[in-house]
């Protein structure tokens, strides 16, 4: 890689959580020299939340990366682990890249691309065990490394995982340079933010909105760990 440039790769797909790109993304794009790209399998435009992103490039005519993100969102399961060349590519350059990285479930994506296996990762806490299917290493802490796989838990960790990464690519002055300009001084309302703080109904809650879609996701994880142990 360039010594002048540093190259950061968000690996999109249909039905992603836009935050859990667009918050590390303000931080990437804020470092020094920085060349942030937006891409997917297709390329072209994506469709998720009701928001339209266009302009991706197509991983395949990225030759490589410093840091290759994958953020997570519904579309994890029903698209991005289904997806052979999305798989084949972030296989491709993470062979390439410094650090292979992810946020909430993309780190899922990370999985079934075979990137995990005896790893610790992070995930959103409603998914994290899936990650066993893969051959990883589920942690509960909101930012996880485990040699140069870099692992954020659910959406709003992947600013700190940002900064975190930050910290190591230009130095913690910069990293905290970028958080004081973005005024990154989190100040929650309530502390249900964490299933071991938020109140037990809330949690049931969420636990029973998510029943069906915990379901599917199972068994698009299975097939997809299927599919990796016999690929």
């Amino acid at each position: 890689m360039s010594e002048k440039k540093l190259t950061v790769v968000f690996a999109l797909f249909p039905g992603v959580t836009q935050l859990d790109f667009t918050g590390p993304h303000q931080v990437f794009a804020s470092l020094p020299g920085a060349e942030v790209i937006l891409a997917s399998a297709a390329g072209g435009a994506i469709e998720t939340q009701g928001i339209t992103f266009a302009g991706l490039r197509r991983l395949a005519d990225i030759p490589g990366c410093d840091v290759i993100c994958v953020p997570g969102g519904r579309g994890v399961t029903d698209n991005a682990i289904h997806d052979a060349v999305f798989l084949a590519e972030l296989r491709r350059l993470a062979g390439t890249a410094r650090y292979v990285t992810s946020v909430c479930t993309g780190s899922l994506a990370l999985g079934a691309a075979g990137l995990l296996r005896g790893k610790r990762a992070a995930c959103h806490w409603l998914w994290r065990e899936l990650l066993v299917e893969f051959g990883a290493v589920p942690d509960p802490h909101r930012i996880v490394r485990d040699g140069n796989i870099v692992t954020g838990g659910g959406v709003t960790a992947g600013i700190d995982f940002a900064l975190t990464l930050a910290a190591e690519l230009v130095g913690p002055e910069t990293a905290q340079a970028i958080q004081l300009q973005i005024e990154y001084a989190p100040a929650p309302p309530f502390e249900a933010g964490d299933p071991d703080t938020a109140p037990p109904a809330i949690l049931a809650l969420v636990r029973g909105r998510n029943e069906a879609l915990a379901a599917q996701r199972r068994e698009a994880v299975k097939a997809a760990a299927a599919r990796l142990a016999t690929g």
